[in-house]
This record gives structure tokens, C-alpha cells and sequence, in this order.
């Protein structure tokens, strides 16, 4: 096996393993939180989480993205992108504390002004360790990030767990999410031992500006996007049916991003380094297309089947209006890994203009479809955002055509049989939700059942996608 390959599936375990393990243990916590707390606790948070967000984007500039790409980099490079994160950290912070105020207004919320002051110092904190992440990050190296952030994960997640017990509500979740940063930057700065130096040079700021200004802008735009829906919701609804939007938006999302955030890390390093070779790339891009594809929906479908015992099961009654937001969601967010591996591709080729247009084109479409389907209440919103996960992939699809020489519908083709053998399986795991067997068994039954005949189905079929997962732990199992 060649050594990009032995690299890749030794990342994306390590990868898997680091971000699964952390999903995880937040869904268990989270689980564990929302039997606590109030879907209002829960919403009070979410509308914090544009401003949080966009903040985030605008610290990093863009420069994470650019460090990765890079061929050479040097210790100039990782102090300039430190110093640069930092600074602007801090501005964002202050920004945050002025405006409180005025937040806590817009949504006729006064507790929301302490809350949202207290949990922007995150946004400091984490500006700390992201060069140590992006370092990290270049050397496909994740199992130290899943130590760090596994650790930090459970630790903070006792805390919030605790306080909620002890009837802190909100300040719960804000008190976690702070301990949870500070635990990454003790573990990230230990486990390394190394700190960016403290200079800052103009060749680099400019060279890392260049490339990752545009990405920078995309990701603004997306990052508003992303948060738009808990703005609208918050501000024409009650706060609880934020918090049911949130819960669904969370147990959705869960495994779609995190499988194409582990295949997005390990792909952007390693399709870099073959930025050259046209005819591996193209290989190694459909290989990773297919394999996100037939594992992200075959779990995407089993949420859609089995949402109701799930939600009824793991976080109770009260939750029940999340179950239809859950199952809409997931149609559109199951091509979430495609639209990142399309556009790994676009920064792979130094294409950042183009990902800037697709991005302004894409929520564009986006908005309106957002302003139509508001008349239609909290579930014609989530149909809406459903439909723009289908539209956004297909524009992906399109705009990496001129590199790899496939249109969108040869593309919808190679994932295609992954996609309906998924239907299969969700048929079968519904088929026990209609049992009166309870919430327990029918998860049980319905997974086991739906995984047992998308995996024969699979193998009867010999599917490249399954072939390669098993060379994948064969090959992980002899490294161990």
C-alpha cells in the first residue's frame, strides 16, 4: 500500500476516533443536559451562537486554511499567525462585552447581557492553541488532538452536569463551554510542547493573507448563514422552540459533519501534498467521495427512521416537537461530506476566488429560500434549510468539474448505490418502530436489523466503498 494511503487511513482513524470520541461524549452530556435543563436554557445559548461563530471566522482570518496548504512553513509563519489570531481575539472580545446590552434587547432577554459577556472569553482563549491545532493538523497528527480534546470534553462535561444538578440552569452550559477551553489549551500546550514564537513578520502575513483573505470572507458568509435560523427562530418564536431547533440541529448533525470534519481534515493535508499529480488526486478524490458517502448515509437514513424512539428514549416527552425538525434536517445535512470534499478540492487547486464566489452565489439562494419558507413556521424553515443542503452540493459539484473532469451528475452516480441501499436499510429500521416493543427495543432491533442489510446488501454487491474499509482496520489493526 502506498504511503499516502497508509497516511490517509492512519489519519482518518485517528481523525475518526478524536472527533467521535468528542461528539460522543457531548452527546452523551448533552443527553444527560437536557434532562436537567430547559429547551429555554438550551435556546438562550443558541442565540449566542451567530455572534460566537462569526467571531471565531473572523479570528482566524483565514490563516488556519492557508498554514495547512502551505508547503513550507516557517517558524515566522506560525508566530505571525498566532500574534495576528490573538489581536484580533481580543478586539472581538471587547466588541462582544460592549453589545451585550443591546443583544439581551433584541430578544426582550435581560439575563442574555451576563451570559453572552462571560462566555466570549472563549473566543480568547481558544486563539491561544489554534496555531497548536493547525500544527497539528499539518502533520496529520490526531491522536494528540483526541487526548487533548477527549479529555477536555469529559472533564467539562462532568462540571456542566453538576452545576445543572445543582440548579445553575444556563450558567451551566456557559460555565462547561469555558472549562472546556481552558482544558484544551493547558492539554494541547503540554502534549506539544511547543508554543508559537512571538513574532510577526510581514512577508508572512502577507504570503498567509493572500491566499486565506478569501476563504476568510467565504467563511463569514457561511458562518452567518449557519447561525441565521437561530436568529430568525429566536427572534419570531418562543425561546423553547429554539431549544426543540437546537436539539434536533445537534443529534443531526452529529454524525454528517463529524464524518465529513474527520475526511475534511485528513483530505485537505494529503490532497495538498498531491497538488500536483493530477491523475492520484483525481483517485484519491473519488475514493474519498464514495467512502464518505456510504458511511454518512446509511447513519443519516437510521436517524431519519428511528428519530421518534431516539428522542423519546434519550432526552424525554418534553422533547417530542424535536422529532419531525430531526428527520427533515437530516435530508439535507447527509451531503454535508460531499460539499466539504468538493470544496477541499477548490483550496487543494489554490482556487480560493472560486470558493468565495460559490459561497456569496450559494447563500444568496440560501436567503430567499430562508425569506420563502418563513410563512410556513419552524418546520417549513427546516424543509427549507433541507433543500438548500441539496442545492449547495450540486453547485459544489459543478464548480469542481473544470478540475477533476467529472459533472455533477457523474458524481451523483458514483454515490449513488450508496444513497439506495440507505433507503433500504431505513425501510427496515422504521419497520420496528411499528411494533409496540418499546423505545429500547425498537432502537436495538431497528439499528441492528437496518445495519445487518445495508452491510450484506454491501457485500453481496462488493462494493469498493466496503472493500476499502476493511483494508483501512486491517491495515490500522497491524500498525497497533
Amino acid at each position: 500500500m502506498s504511503s499516502v494511503a497508509s497516511k490517509s487511513i492512519h489519519g482518518i482513524i485517528w481523525s475518526a476516533i478524536e472527533r467521535f470520541s468528542l461528539q460522543g461524549t457531548h452527546f452523551v452530556i448533552g443527553v444527560v443536559l437536557a434532562r436537567l435543563l430547559s429547551p429555554s436554557d438550551f435556546g438562550m445559548v443558541g442565540m449566542l451562537s451567530i455572534f460566537l461563530s462569526v467571531s471565531q471566522t473572523f479570528i482566524d482570518c483565514g490563516f488556519s486554511n492557508a498554514l495547512v496548504r502551505q508547503k513550507d512553513v516557517s517558524r515566522a509563519d506560525f508566530g505571525t499567525a498566532f500574534l495576528v489570531n490573538f489581536s484580533i481575539s481580543m478586539i472581538a472580545f471587547l466588541v462582544l462585552f460592549v453589545i451585550a446590552p443591546f443583544v439581551a434587547q433584541f430578544y426582550n432577554m435581560p439575563e442574555l447581557k451576563n451570559v453572552m459577556r462571560t462566555i466570549s472569553i472563549t473566543l480568547v482563549i481558544n486563539a491561544l492553541f489554534t496555531v497548536h491545532k493547525v500544527r497539528l493538523t499539518r502533520n496529520v497528527d490526531f491522536k494528540t488532538q483526541s487526548k487533548a480534546s477527549f479529555s477536555s470534553s469529559v472533564i467539562s462535561g462532568i462540571l456542566g452536569i453538576v452545576l445543572a444538578y445543582e440548579g445553575f440552569g444556563v450558567w451551566s452550559l456557559v460555565y462547561q463551554t469555558i472549562c472546556n477551553s481552558v482544558l484544551n489549551l493547558f492539554l494541547l500546550t503540554l502534549l506539544l510542547r511547543w508554543f508559537p514564537a512571538l513574532v510577526f513578520n510581514k512577508s508572512s502575513f502577507k504570503c498567509l493573507f493572500g491566499f486565506g483573505s478569501k476563504i476568510f470572507v467565504a467563511s463569514i458568509i457561511s458562518a452567518i448563514y449557519s447561525n441565521l435560523y437561530n436568529i430568525v427562530i429566536g427572534k419570531q418564536f418562543a425561546a423553547n422552540s429554539l431549544g426543540y431547533f437546537t436539539r434536533a440541529d445537534s443529534f443531526a448533525k452529529l454524525p454528517s459533519q463529524n464524518v465529513a470534519g474527520v475526511l475534511s481534515r485528513v483530505t485537505y493535508p494529503i490532497l495538498s501534498q498531491l497538488q500536483d499529480d493530477e491523475e492520484r488526486l483525481n483517485v484519491i478524490y473519488i475514493r474519498y467521495l464514495q467512502v464518505s458517502c456510504f458511511v454518512v448515509f446509511p447513519l443519516m437514513m437510521a436517524l431519519i427512521a428511528l428519530a421518534k424512539p431516539l428522542i423519546l428514549l434519550l432526552i424525554g416527552d418534553k422533547w417530542i416537537p424535536s422529532v419531525l425538525l430531526l428527520q427533515i434536517l437530516c435530508v439535507g445535512l447527509m451531503f454535508d461530506p460531499v460539499c466539504n470534499i468538493n470544496l477541499n478540492l477548490l483550496y487543494v487547486k489554490g482556487r480560493s476566488d472560486l470558493v468565495l464566489k460559490l459561497e456569496v452565489i450559494k447563500k444568496i439562494i440560501a436567503v430567499v429560500i430562508l425569506v420563502a419558507s418563513l410563512p410556513l413556521g419552524l418546520v417549513g424553515l427546516c424543509v427549507g434549510r433541507a433543500l438548500y443542503g441539496i442545492v449547495a452540493m450540486l453547485l459544489n459539484m459543478t464548480y469542481t468539474r473544470r478540475f477533476i473532469g467529472l459533472s455533477a451528475w457523474k458524481q451523483i452516480k458514483l454515490i449513488l448505490p450508496a444513497l439506495i441501499l440507505s433507503l433500504i436499510m431505513a425501510a427496515v429500521a422504521h419497520s420496528m418502530t411499528l411494533f409496540n416493543i418499546g423505545n429500547g427495543f425498537q432502537l436495538v432491533l431497528g439499528g441492528g436489523l437496518g445495519l445487518f442489510v445495508y452491510a450484506g446488501l454491501a457485500f453481496c454487491l462488493k462494493m469498493d466503498s466496503m472493500v476499502q474499509l476493511f483494508d483501512a482496520a486491517k491495515l490500522f489493526i497491524r500498525k497497533k
